[in-house]
């Protein structure tokens, strides 16, 4: 097997929808033998994305844009190290990236990259209460006033997870002088108190919660964890908040709750597919507020991910351990 460390060395970095990720400076402290071609825009399917990396030895994969099952693995043979950014990324088939001789490695995100996930879930969900999307548009076309807007506080925020994350989202809660209730698989009633939050069973936490915020791992317990029945235990006007993984919520379920106001609206940041398609029916939906995952999408994470990639690619060249992706 040719060992494609040394002589010209191609990267590929993908899904550059901002095309800036090479004009960050990290990529200077590759040799000059490695050149470095960055995509904007997402391969249509997986036979244009082969063509695309047939000449590549190494491919950097921004979290779970880009999905690199095995019968994309199997048709790169070039390709000897899979560079993702963030430390988890379940789009890789790493066993089949292991069968093939395959390196996948991971990167660290910036210190505040959490931070940024809770703000952008903060901000939907202030969005929401405060109908801003709505009457921003109404201003534009000369309205005044179209919606009322709600409070906050004294309402019941709920947290399906109690992580970094959540407890971020616990203090930001109470700030806003909300009532703070918690729920995950492993949480005890010691920790939610540790943050200011009443630990709660998975029932109660989708009956009593009136914005309802995922911040979970996605695992095979937690996939499609928010389903139909669970989207009929809230209450008509509580909202949902999704800015961890779109795979904990069952898609049709959470559509049909929006088209027939079971619930009041939802605020996402990820999605099933990204980018979303022009087509997507939430799209045509009042009773929502969406951002293109910008929860870890800031310049500040970008580029300790990208500098992790690149220190990577150094290691894999030097013959050196990578930081490895985490399985679970």
């Amino acid at each position: 097997m040719t060992d494609h460390r040394h002589g010209q060395l191609n990267v590929a970095v993908l899904d550059d929808y901002q095309q800036l990720a090479v004009d960050l400076p990290v990529w200077n402290a590759l040799p000059e033998r490695v050149r470095v071609q960055a995509f904007a825009t997402p391969a249509a399917d997986e036979d244009e994305l082969v063509r695309r990396l047939e000449p590549f030895q190494v491919v950097v994969a921004m979290r779970e844009r880009t999905a690199f099952p095995a019968r994309v693995i199997e048709r790169l043979p070039q390709l000897r190290l899979l560079a993702s950014t963030g430390l988890r990324n379940a789009s890789i088939d790493l066993e089949a990236c292991k069968r093939q001789g395959v390196l996948v490695s991971g990167s660290r995100g910036a210190r505040n990259g959490r931070t940024s996930t809770s703000e952008t879930a903060l901000a939907l969900i202030l969005a929401l209460a405060k109908q801003i999307v709505p009457s921003h548009q109404a201003l534009l076309e000369g309205r005044w006033q179209p919606r009322l807007a709600s409070s906050v506080a004294g309402r019941v925020l709920g947290l399906a997870g109690l992580g970094n994350i959540g407890a971020q989202m616990a203090q930001l809660g109470r700030a806003l002088g909300m009532e703070v209730i918690a729920w995950s698989p492993n949480l005890t009633a010691d920790r939610a108190a540790e943050h200011g939050a009443r630990a709660v069973s998975c029932d109660e936490l989708f009956q009593q919660s009136d914005v309802l915020s995922l911040h979970l791992v996605l695992s095979e317990r937690t996939a499609g964890l928010v389903s139909a029945a669970r989207l009929a235990q809230m209450k008509r006007e509580a909202v949902l908040i999704n800015t961890s993984r779109a795979g904990l919520v069952q898609e049709e379920a959470l559509l049909d709750a929006l088209r027939e106001r079971r619930i009041a609206g939802a605020g996402l940041d990820v999605f099933w597919q990204e980018p979303l398609p022009a087509s997507h029916p939430l799209l045509k939906m009042e009773n929502v507020v969406l951002t293109p995952h910008l929860g870890y999408a800031t310049l500040e994470n970008f580029t300790a991910f990208y500098a992790g990639v690149v220190e990577n690619i150094l290691a894999w060249i030097e013959g050196r351990p990578v930081l490895a992706l985490q399985t679970s």
